[in-house]
């Protein structure tokens, strides 16, 4: 029987079936659950699966479907992760998982491989803790994150950084859906600001999550200068055709910035992912 497989349309581009056999070194199936329609995909995981990632367009939908939804599967209403349990179908999101593994191997690195190979499957509380725990004595205050993207990847991108006590601003550009997503997560405190003033909000950021799908007009005028202000770690979702890179990526880099590819947030979403679906910590080096 099939044990582990991925819900989504389409997801013939996926690299998740070659990262999980990486991350288990064949142990485990994994399979492609094709399929338009998220009943129908659905079905086939609760009769013959133990647990499935799910992409888009059916984060929402399988958030809905759990009988079980906690921590920021609830803050966020959005589930790439189903697990069956005793009690019923449980809903994670590795989404935000992956981000605190990136930011937190950025601001303290080894933690990843340290804290797996102590904790084992349940790492990432370890690590959220951790980096929450030393985030304003890494930077001598308190710091500020700009997220910019509030689809499903950019929402869970604020909830991650704010868990980790960053200073959370968010922009996206329908404004109003920015809002609504303030006010439905008042004890966050997050700021909105217009999309518009990118240029000006990322002087003041030291964590900037990029999750539009393309460039931002405003991308062709920015110069080093830009970034020197505070030396941003950068962490972009887009790994197939970054917004991010050239001309724009060498400057950042020259001026300070680090630039955390989206790539990176994939291998920890994976190793963050997999660990809560099988019980068992990955192969770290084999996902990279």
């Amino acid at each position: 029987m099939p044990e582990f497989g991925l819900i989504g349309h389409p997801i013939e581009h996926s690299q998740s079936p070659r990262l999980f056999d990486a991350a288990y070194h064949g142990k485990y199936s994994y399979d492609l659950i094709r399929g338009e329609y998220f009943e129908e995909s659905y079905s086939r995981f609760l009769k013959g699966y133990i647990a499935v990632n799910v992409t888009a367009p059916f984060k929402e939908k399988a958030y809905a479907k759990a009988d079980i939804v906690s921590g920021p599967v609830a803050l966020t209403g959005a589930a790439n992760i189903l697990v069956k349990t005793p009690e019923g179908v449980s809903a994670y999101n590795s989404d935000f998982t992956g981000v605190i593994l990136t930011v937190g191997e950025a601001l303290f690195p080894g933690i990843v491989r340290e804290f797996y190979s102590t904790f084992g499957a349940n790492a990432h509380i370890k690590v959220h803790q951790f980096v929450r725990a030393q985030l304003t004595e890494r930077f001598g205050r308190r710091p500020a994150a700009l997220i910019v993207g509030l689809g499903g990847a950019g929402k869970a991108a604020a909830v991650a950084a704010a868990e980790m006590g960053f200073a959370t601003t968010v922009m996206n550009r329908t404004a109003s859906k920015a809002e609504v997503f303030v006010k439905g997560l008042p004890e966050y405190g997050f700021k909105v600001a217009d999309i518009s003033s990118f240029k000006d909000g990322l002087h003041g950021t030291d964590l900037l999550v990029y999750a539009l799908p393309a460039a931002l007009e405003c991308f062709s005028g920015l110069t080093g200068e830009d970034f020197s202000v505070s030396k941003p770690f950068i962490l972009e979702a887009n790994y197939r055709d970054p917004a991010f890179s050239g001309l724009l990526r060498a400057r950042m880099l020259d001026a300070g910035a680090r630039y955390l590819p989206g790539s990176e947030w994939l291998v920890n979403q994976a190793v963050s992912g997999y660990s809560v679906m099988t019980g068992e910590a990955p192969d770290i080096d084999a996902l990279i």
